[in-house]
């Protein structure tokens, strides 16, 4: 979520050309005159400019092609896969279709969302083990900003992957959630249940460094709300204590030496580790453009190290959902958000990670509604974008939705994708100064996925 636009919203603040190709016609070489003997020489022929629509259709594939997803993602660990709008149907439902084709064809395991750790646990626990009505449980976490998630396309998500581990029990999927936004009790209470099992007497320690920052009396966002809004002297006080709780349970090392508790222990750091990022991130002063460009740089710098940190812990092949704008390599406005999700993951994995990128011709979206008091939450429609736009030319390649690895395009193609072009890039709320945004699509992506049309997600709230 746009960290930026909860802070406009003063709730959860910090998590806020058509290149035709036309020939030009050659001039027609002069006639020859019978005087004098000697003509001065035909003009040069204007040379032909490819249409970057055909160029970019020589390899684009329908977006079933199985074949051509694989080779997109090869033997990448983490495949980022993103949005152009937070609340589009057709985007949900790729992601889907993506992580399906994934784990059915090459092995995947793990789905990853810009969600909360914590949220992302309870939904874990789901899937894998049945625990909980997942309803419910969309409806308690996905609050606030995430509530965009609280959508029937990602309800069929859930449900499938239930139903593929009972059908595959020994190829089981997981859910992660990579975000800071919000620790719920669950996440303390892991914390603490561990310290009570491993260390007994640093428990009321542990109590009491996270007695004022563990969630009761709220839900996700009236947590979120409330805890805006208290000084920022206190929310700082309330980081401080619960890094110093992560501090303290990494001097104490496993409780054993054997795998089990090697691995209990890593879980249990990890745990606190979250708990503190959501501490850090409230703790930037809101009201500082500078310090909002530094929370904006620690939320995107964290997802990525979380979702490292699941990938090596448990080894999984995993597919990472989140807005274009956090799984691409290139900022659209870097002096708000200085660097973005998929460069931190490209640092560290390398080759490892792929970001597939997602763009629309026109369609429609829910989004909050800027203009309105209260900004209530509405569906948008808008059309299609000017001649100088890079959905002009995608709309030209295929009137399907298609797949293109931008890695392996032609060289016209590749010239004319390396250029800055006029991109829908729609947050949760609409309009924003952002919705449009120039983006040079090789830079941004690996491979990008197009819908010619969209349509607004089916919310559950």
């Amino acid at each position: 979520m746009d960290l930026r636009l909860r802070t406009r919203r003063s709730v959860a603040a910090l998590l806020a050309a058509l290149c035709l190709g036309l020939t030009a016609p050659a001039a027609a070489a002069a006639s020859p005159a019978p005087t004098p003997a000697v003509t001065d020489p035909a003009p040069t022929p204007t040379p032909t400019v490819p249409d970057p629509a055909r160029e970019l259709a020589v390899t684009a594939r329908p977006f079933e092609d199985n074949r051509t997803l694989e080779r997109i993602v090869g033997d990448a660990q983490v495949v980022g896969v993103g949005e152009a709008t937070h609340s589009s149907a057709e985007f949900f439902r790729a992601k889907h279709r993506i992580f399906e084709r994934l784990v059915e064809r090459q092995g995947f395991t793990t789905f990853a969302l810009e969600a909360n750790w914590s949220t992302g646990l309870l939904i874990d626990d789901y899937v894998r083990f049945g625990r909980g009505d997942i309803r419910k449980i969309m409806k308690d976490e996905f609050q606030n900003s995430y509530a965009f998630w609280n959508t029937d396309e990602y309800l069929d998500l859930f449900l499938w992957m239930r139903q593929h581990n009972l059908r595959h029990p020994d190829h089981p999927v997981r859910f992660m959630g990579n975000d800071l936004g919000y620790a719920g009790p669950n996440l303390f209470d892991a914390v603490t249940g561990y310290v009570a099992r491993t260390r007994p007497a640093l428990l009321p320690r542990f109590r009491e460094l996270y007695r004022a920052s563990r969630p009761t009396g709220h839900d996700v966002d009236g947590w979120m709300s409330a805890h805006l809004g208290m000084p920022l002297a206190e929310r700082r006080a309330m980081a401080a204590e619960v890094n110093q709780a992560l501090a303290l349970l990494e001097r104490q090392g496993p409780a054993g030496k054997s795998r089990a508790a090697r691995e209990a222990y890593a879980w249990a750091v990890q745990h606190a580790r979250a708990i503190a990022q959501v501490g850090t991130e409230y703790a930037y002063d809101i009201t500082s453009e500078t310090d909002i460009a530094a929370a904006m740089l620690y939320r995107d710098r964290i997802m990525a190290e979380n979702t490292v940190w699941w990938q090596r812990q448990t080894g999984d092949r995993m597919v990472l959902s989140a807005h274009n704008a956090h799984i691409g390599y290139e900022s659209t406005k870097p002096d708000v958000y200085p660097r973005m999700q998929g460069a931190f993951l490209r640092d560290a994995l390398g080759r490892d990670y792929v970001a597939i990128g997602a763009a629309f011709g026109r369609g429609s979206f829910n989004a909050h509604d800027a203009r309105a008091a209260g900004e209530p939450v509405r569906r948008f429609t808008v059309g299609p974008l000017g001649p100088d736009s890079n959905a002009h030319v995608l709309d030209r390649v295929s009137d399907r939705p298609y797949l293109l690895d931008l890695r392996t395009a032609t060289p016209a193609a590749r010239d004319w994708l390396g250029v800055a072009r006029p991109t829908l890039a729609i947050g949760t709320t609409y309009p924003w100064e952002g919705d449009l945004a120039d983006i040079r699509l090789a830079a941004a992506y690996d491979a990008l996925v197009y819908f010619p049309v969209i349509t607004a997600a089916r919310l559950r709230f």
